[in-house]
């Protein structure tokens, strides 16, 4: 129940800030600010991104998770390290001479006491988690899962792709625009726009093909937290798929393929293979895997002292009759552009000429 009261409290946080930007710059200007078409112009500066909108969703599930789910304990871990990431550069962001000029005080104050009961609602998931790992009290106890062998390989090519080709425009972009860094990360220039309780682009950009790496890595080798690790960065992963998908529509790219520059070529595909990728994680991870059947003779031991071998998910135990009441174990990107996502940069604000 802790667990699941403390995800409630960083989805109501959420939920209130994205009920203040629409109610304030209304839903159509919104989305087309969260799109980074050239010419939204919202009646105020949107508070949020289409991060908030994704961990909306991540919280919402976590929440539902630790109420049905005895063994829910790796999904708090995931929960907990995301928000961690995401509200940190807060801290220091939302006090700077930018956020001063563009946000009243009252909301600097808001956010900033959002801010702290984020990362402190963070960090008691991560204590919350941790002290309710134990062993299973009996066989009708639900096992954790791990992902199968489809599955993992699924995840581990998807989201370590997926990861590759954010670090590859980061790196792009560091040699093409140098003047905006160190704030791409770090905040606090104007030319690096984000939302008042958002991290710098560049940051979450990191953060998420640090997550896409590990979750992949951890599900090609069946670990108990690949599935809970790698639907979150399949569900931050989206909203870059489906907003370059929009921008794609919007300024007829595909029709005119042919005729873009190579760089805006890659950046299409990009945006494609970030929706694909977050949809592929997602329909391999969402079933339960194989349950973590635990080993009575300690990791790697056979029964007479022998190490295992087989499948991911086998254990050894005797193959010869069982003693008097024992019973067989149960089987088992470019310039800002204010739009907000993650992925590579958007195309130029004005499509090319002849369109």
């Amino acid at each position: 129940m802790t667990g699941a009261a403390l995800c409630a409290v960083l989805a109501l946080i959420l939920a209130s800030w994205l009920v203040r930007d629409i109610r304030a710059v209304d839903a159509d200007e919104l989305w087309r600010h969260w799109a980074g078409f050239p010419d939204a112009r919202p009646e105020a500066i949107p508070a949020t991104s289409p991060l908030d909108v994704a961990l909306l969703l991540v919280y919402a599930v976590a929440t539902v998770a630790a109420l049905r789910s005895s063994v829910a304990t790796t999904a708090l871990v995931a929960t907990g390290v995301i928000t961690l990431a995401v509200r940190l550069p807060g801290l220091w962001n939302i006090g700077s001479r930018r956020m001063e000029t563009l946000f009243s005080d009252d909301l600097r104050s808001r956010a900033l006491i959002c801010a702290f009961v984020a990362l402190a609602a963070g960090i008691a998931l991560l204590i919350t988690a941790g002290a309710g790992r134990r062993p299973p009290a009996g066989s009708y106890e639900r096992l954790p899962t791990r992902p199968g062998p489809g599955a993992s390989v699924a995840a581990f090519l998807m989201l370590g792709a997926a990861g590759a080709v954010l670090i590859a425009w980061e790196i792009r972009q560091m040699a093409r625009y140098p003047e905006i860094y160190p704030a791409w990360y770090v905040g606090g220039d104007d030319r690096v726009p984000h939302g008042v309780i958002d991290p710098p682009p560049g940051w979450a950009t990191a953060a998420l093909a640090l997550l896409c790496l590990v979750a992949g890595v951890s599900a090609l080798f069946h670990a108990v937290y690949a599935r809970p690790f790698g639907l979150t960065a399949a569900a931050l992963l989206l909203p870059g798929g489906v907003l370059g998908l929009v921008r794609t529509v919007h300024y007829d790219l595909l029709d005119h393929f042919g005729s873009l520059s190579t760089e805006t070529q890659l950046t299409v595909l990009s945006w494609l293979f970030e929706g694909f990728a977050a949809l592929v994680v997602l329909i391999a991870l969402a079933p339960r895997g194989l349950p973590d059947v635990p080993d009575p003779y300690g990791p790697g031991q056979g029964p007479y002292g022998s190490q295992a071998s087989g499948p991911v998910g086998a254990h050894p135990y005797p193959s010869g009759p069982y003693g008097p009441g024992q019973q067989p174990p149960a089987p088992g990107y470019g310039y800002p552009q204010g739009g907000g996502g993650f992925g590579p940069p958007p195309p130029p604000s004005q499509p090319p000429p002849g369109w």
